[in-house]
C-alpha cells in the first residue's frame, strides 16, 4: 500500500477523463485499490430491484469512484481565485 495523497474532506480537481476540470469534495477514498468517491461526480446509474429495505426500486444515480491519478488537491488559492471569477461572471 502507498501513500495516498487526498483524504476526506478535501476538494480536488479532475484532471482527465470525461469530468475533467471539475471540482467536488470527497466523500471516502478505497486506499487498497486506489481510488475516491467525490461529491456529484462520475455518477452512474444502478437498476435496483424491489425489496423489504428499498421498496420503490428503480433506477438510482449514485457516484462511481474514480483513481486517485486522475485527482489532485485544489489549494485555498485556487479555490478563492475561483470564487472571484464566478463572481464576475454573474
Amino acid at each position: 500500500m502507498s501513500k495516498v495523497h487526498v483524504k476526506k474532506g478535501d476538494t480536488v480537481a479532475i484532471i482527465s477523463g470525461d469530468e475533467a476540470g471539475k471540482q467536488g469534495k470527497v466523500l471516502f477514498v478505497l486506499s487498497k485499490s486506489g481510488r475516491a468517491v467525490i461529491e456529484g461526480l462520475n455518477l452512474v446509474k444502478r437498476h435496483t430491484k424491489k425489496s423489504q429495505k428499498d421498496q420503490k426500486g428503480g433506477i438510482v444515480e449514485k457516484e462511481a469512484p474514480l483513481p486517485l491519478s486522475k485527482l489532485r488537491v485544489v489549494t485555498e488559492a485556487e479555490k478563492k481565485t475561483a470564487k472571484k471569477k464566478s463572481a464576475k461572471a454573474e
